[in-house]
């Protein structure tokens, strides 16, 4: 009893944090006269339904190579990083993009239907390259800060700029605030001069957080895609000590655009032009001197991996082959409700039988370790809700499975004390003993549950993955609620009360 206090403390402080962590979830999903801004922002803190949930878009593409010298491999790796950014485009939440053998590639897309996710697949890549109006946009920024005070203050919770911040040289945001800043410049459009627009690069890394840069690019491009013959990468041939050990990609154009790109590289040294793919900017690097030879060099601190990635997406502006749906699957968002209903039902039904057994075969010790199991399901979704993590079908049946598995801890501990009793112990030594006692085999058939979990998680897909990812948050938890938490509740009440009988 010397720590009950500091104990009860960790126990309120958790489940406040797991109140907190809930809120958005609950709101986004039973909330129904929410504005577009409060969507946005629930969105980024909650969890997400899976495509079994929600409804969308199952699709296997392959790559058709007849008649194609190229290799399969290169085919889909292009192939796939033109389907990313299409999907990113769209602001899917939780897709699924996977590489499999055979030159396929396997997309699942929450929340689309089959019109919008066909149309999303077939639709032709397009590059260009496009200068940057890098003097106007601090100019313009203000702007647009001005504006939205203006008409629209009380649309947004802040001004524009203060989502930006410095990434290099360039302005960014960080990729959860992507909704925010696009519904600022949209509401702000008509202040935007008709010659430019805002034009995000891809999520990356910066300084431990991931973010997205924003550019300022004129409309009307320079040269598109159908310009380029050729992107390969290699080591960084400069003499320059700063690209020592980095990677560069080699442009080759075709004849005729080469003769334009001459021209465009001399009047505008000491500019950038931007590379943009599927209107994602993948590069912007300056022009330091006219080029004349159609051959051009993108210079930076890039990996090998990151040159290659980058040669990739430019030579996909004309994908040369075409890719065929070999497996579709449409989940309709009324399925996607009867799985839910079904799966809360299975959930349901298997904690009440579990709490009646609890009940009737532990007596009063059984509320202990119901109350225990319902907070180790409290704690499940609020570490998901917490995390932004995706709820599907099959992550409901590992809640179920957890049930179970977290009643089965209670059931040891509750032995443990039983034959401490009948050995003649007190009530609270046997309570102390039963706890000790029981702990390292708890501790050891969850921790074995959870590594396979943790295997499962890492090397399994889909709804190996959802299954694994709840049933692994559910032990985890379980470790807290049955040993933890229900010491700390029969330490309490045994003192408290001066309990000299356990019913169990």
């Amino acid at each position: 009893m010397r720590h009950i206090g500091l104990r009860i403390g960790i126990v309120v402080i958790a489940v406040a944090l797991g109140i907190y962590s809930i809120i958005p979830t609950f709101r986004l999903y039973t909330e129904e006269n929410l504005s577009e801004a409060a969507k946005i922002s629930l969105a980024k803190r909650a969890i997400h339904l899976g495509l079994d949930l929600r409804g969308g878009m199952h699709l296997v593409l392959e790559v058709d190579t007849v008649d194609i010298q190229e290799k399969p491999q290169d085919l889909r790796d292009r192939a796939f990083e033109i389907i990313r950014n299409r999907v990113d485009e769209f602001g899917v939440y939780e897709p699924v993009i996977e590489k499999q053998s055979g030159g396929r590639i396997l997309i699942q897309l929450p929340g689309v239907d089959r019109e919008r996710a066909v149309e999303l697949i077939k639709k032709v890549a397009h590059l260009e390259f496009r200068l940057a109006a890098d003097d106007r946009m601090g100019e313009l920024i203000d702007k647009v800060d001005q504006h939205l005070q203006g008409e629209d203050s009380l649309a947004f919770e802040q001004p524009f700029s203060s989502y930006l911040l410095s990434v290099e040289r360039d302005a960014g945001f960080d990729y959860r605030d992507e909704d925010s800043v696009t519904a600022m410049i949209a509401r702000a459009q008509e202040i935007i001069p008709a010659d430019v627009e805002f034009v995000f690069g891809p999520r990356e890394e910066h300084t431990g957080r991931e973010v997205k840069r924003i550019y300022l690019l004129k409309k009307e491009a320079e040269l598109t895609g159908e310009a380029i013959r050729d992107a390969r990468h290699g080591p960084n041939q400069s003499s320059n000590l700063q690209y020592v050990g980095t990677w560069e990609i080699d442009l080759h154009f075709k004849r005729e655009a080469a003769r334009r790109f001459a021209t465009i590289t001399g009047r505008n040294i000491n500019r950038r032009l931007a590379i943009v793919l599927d209107g994602v900017v993948q590069s912007a690097p300056v022009i330091t001197e006219r080029i004349p030879q159609g051959r051009a060099s993108i210079t930076g601190q890039f990996t090998a991996e990151q040159a290659r990635d980058l040669a990739i997406v430019l030579r996909a502006g004309a994908l040369p082959a075409p890719l065929r749906i070999v497996e579709e699957r449409t989940v309709g968002p009324s399925l996607g409700r009867d799985s839910i209903e079904s799966g809360i039902k299975a959930v349901l039904i298997a904690g009440a039988l579990v709490v009646g057994f609890m009940l009737v075969y532990y007596s009063l010790s059984g509320f202990v370790a119901d109350f225990a199991l319902l907070l180790n399901l409290f704690f499940l979704i609020a570490v998901l809700s917490a995390f932004r993590g995706s709820l599907t079908m099959p992550g409901i049946a590992g809640i179920a499975l957890t049930i179970g598995m977290a009643v089965d801890a209670n059931v040891l501990i509750f032995e443990r004390i039983r034959e401490e009793l009948k050995v003649g112990k007190t009530t609270r030594t046997a309570i102390d003993q039963g706890f000790a006692r029981a702990w390292i085999t708890i501790f050891d058939s969850n921790i074995t549950t959870i590594i396979i979990g943790v295997i499962l998680f890492i090397f399994g897909s889909g709804s190996i993955r959802g299954f694994a990812l709840t049933l692994t948050i559910g032990l985890l938890s379980n470790l807290f609620t049955a040993v933890f938490v229900g010491k700390v509740i029969f330490n309490y009440f045994t003192y408290k009360f001066e309990v000299h009988k356990l019913r169990i």
